[in-house]
């Protein structure tokens, strides 16, 4: 068996076919609403990351399920079109994973999603090799199992390990004693943690599982994190929004581009804030993904949202 190259990034979880529906406002229970043209786009946790990365011109593994659909085709055409080593594990009769994303006025958008379970990553599936011939490896939990038998793999082959996570996965707590930069959502570290007080969860967070970082992204309040010794907050950057779908995972590109060129912490988290903010600017969760020039103008040039969120506690240096 041939080893495969060695990759900057590999991505192991979720890819998705997003239909992006602009709606003039968010309907009322029991209203009809007219849209505008809807758009068939390539979207998904995971899959977003990895081709951002590669856009910025990181070498990237992409490992996930897909149906035996046109949308199938589509993934395959994109990950083709854009670079990204994709190892893409086919479910024949099955339809791929698909979101149907409404828009609001203000690019807020709400969705709604659709997976079979004949989808699911299995650790069997999975090849070591896959995950060691990497410089770093990101995952978002879905398929928890697996995700946490490659971070095991990643963690004894010395390599990084970066999670994307929203949800309380069943056996997530395994998964995360084995992931180094754990960047989640606004609300996941307070659920987690039975802790109100989001700054004192990402500590406890920090403290129990032992990751190098904990963080939580916010929004337009940016992203506050937690190094063990001191807390650190980016705020989110004024744009002119379009659609707030893949902001997320376009920060996560953004902060593991930073982690693979040895920035400081700081600037990391700037960088993937700029590069969130600018994916807004388009439809899509990689419609707005721009070159590293354009993201580094942003910081140069940009405004900042103010953020009321975060105040320095006791002992702690703000950036």
């Amino acid at each position: 068996m041939t080893t495969p190259l060695k990759v900057d990034l590999v991505g192991v979880g979720l890819n998705a076919t997003d239909t992006v529906i602009p709606l003039p406002h968010f309907p009322a229970v029991g209203s009809k609403v007219e849209f505008g043209a809807a758009k068939i786009l390539p979207g998904g946790q995971t899959a977003s990351t990895v081709v951002a990365c590669q856009h910025w011109g990181l070498s990237t593994r992409y490992v996930g399920k897909i149906g035996g659909d046109s949308a199938a085709d589509l993934h395959r055409a994109e990950f083709a079109r854009t670079g990204v080593e994709a190892h893409l594990l086919a479910v024949p009769g099955c339809a791929s994973q698909q979101s149907f994303i409404l828009v609001d006025n203000e690019g807020e958008r709400t969705v709604l999603h659709r997976h079979d379970d004949a989808l699911s990553l299995h650790s069997s599936e999975l090849k070591r090799e896959w995950i060691v011939n990497a410089r770093a490896l990101h995952v978002d939990g879905w398929d928890t199992a697996a995700a946490t038998l490659a971070a095991t793999w990643a963690r004894e082959a010395g390599i990084p390990v970066i999670a994307d996570l929203d949800e309380l996965y069943p056996g997530v707590d395994e998964l995360l004693e084995k992931i180094d930069y754990l960047i989640v959502s606004r609300d996941f570290p307070t659920r987690l943690m039975n802790e109100p007080n989001i700054e004192t969860a990402l500590r406890r967070m920090q403290s129990r599982y032992g990751s190098t970082l904990t963080a939580a992204t916010l929004g337009h309040e940016g992203v506050l994190a937690w190094d063990g010794k001191q807390l650190h907050h980016s705020s989110a950057y004024r744009v002119a929004v379009a659609d707030t779908t893949g902001a997320g995972d376009i920060f996560h590109a953004g902060f593991i581009y930073g982690l693979l060129k040895d920035w400081p912490l700081d600037r990391q988290l700037d960088f993937a804030c700029a590069a969130a903010a600018l994916n807004c600017t388009a439809v899509g969760a990689r419609g707005g993904i721009k070159s590293v020039d354009e993201i580094e103008g942003l910081i140069v040039k940009g405004t900042h949202y103010p953020s009321e969120f975060y105040a320095p506690a006791p002992n702690a240096i703000s950036r």
